[in-house]
């Protein structure tokens, strides 16, 4: 079976695409690897995931129908898990042309594409954020949406752009939407890697909201199982969380990696921040119902293996 990875130089497309690997799948990976952050870290994964037989790469812009065409006619895949896109909330109020073109009008490329080549299972890795703020909690698929930056907004019309492309067509389509996905490996522009690193270098990190924010965070091993589950499994539900459902309060997590890494850093508690979201807490009942036997890391399990990664690798 050959399976396109889009971002598979990305925190979360690596992992998968090496688990896939690791079970002779055959993988293509797609990605642009853009400077929003480290391109050496991109380069590293990507190098990993290159040393197996079973991996193809593509340094191509989704956003390029041509490009894409060709490595559609060259791999003739059968399942897509597209998980590229432009990350980051507080870099979207600064710079949302770049998420209209690389959320939204890459996932329109992409479509139609694999619905032209007809594709049998499309999987979209979408984002907690399209909830916004909620008042009740756990958050459920069923909730209202209220997505509160343009990172939040281009992934929800990427979600739309995926449901109209396969409602009608024989293609199982599947979205997924994550929240705060963490783990060996990570992103640097995300809280746990900012704090690792200030922890090196001796720096301050900002705690917005003075550390008072709740974050549902996902451990990247349970992220991949369901994923990987979902090659099998065709639920009739199209939306799901994934998420451990307990959230933790960013001030704990803080104190949590501290003790971990045996070592203090210097803290500087700052206010709201717009376009940030005070709590994140999310429903995963339908996800367990559907996909049998899920169990979620602990959270203090799942930092261990983070950071004797980063002492080890220094990222």
């Amino acid at each position: 079976m050959k399976i396109v990875i889009t971002g598979s130089s990305g925190f979360i497309g690596y992992h998968l695409a090496s688990e896939l690997l690791n079970r002779r799948y055959k993988v293509i990976g797609i990605d642009n690897n853009n400077n929003y952050y480290s391109n050496l870290i991109k380069k590293k994964r990507a190098n990993k995931l290159k040393k197996n037989k079973n991996f193809t790469f593509h340094k191509v812009n989704l956003v390029n129908e041509k490009k894409l065409e060709k490595i559609f006619l060259k791999h003739k895949p059968e399942i897509i898990f597209h998980l590229a896109g432009q990350p980051g909330v507080l870099y979207s109020l600064k710079h949302p042309k770049s998420y209209l073109i690389n959320n939204v009008i890459a996932t329109q490329s992409l479509c139609k594409i694999s619905k032209k080549h007809n594709i049998k299972k499309f999987i979209f890795g979408s984002s907690s954020s399209v909830y916004g703020d909620q008042k009740k909690f756990p958050i459920r698929e069923t909730f209202k949406e209220n997505p509160k930056n343009p990172y939040a907004k281009t992934k929800l019309s990427s979600e739309k752009i995926i449901e109209k492309s396969f409602k009608k067509s024989n293609t199982d389509y599947i979205i997924f939407r994550f929240f705060t996905v963490y783990g060996p490996f990570g992103r640097p522009d995300m809280f746990i890697h900012k704090f690792l690193n200030s922890i090196k270098k001796n720096k301050k990190i900002n705690l917005y909201n003075s550390g008072l924010n709740f974050r549902d965070f996902t451990y990247i091993d349970d992220v991949v199982k369901i994923l990987l589950k979902n090659i099998m499994i065709s639920p009739s539900k199209k939306i799901f969380n994934i998420c451990r459902s307990k959230p933790i309060k960013t001030i704990h997590l803080v104190q949590l990696i501290e003790k971990i890494f045996k070592k203090t850093v210097k803290i500087r508690k700052i206010g709201f921040v717009k376009g940030e979201m005070l709590k994140t807490h999310g429903s995963n009942s339908l996800l367990k119902k559907n996909f049998k036997s899920i169990s979620f890391t602990d959270i203090k399990y799942g930092l261990k293996k983070t950071i004797a990664f980063y002492k080890k690798y220094g990222y």
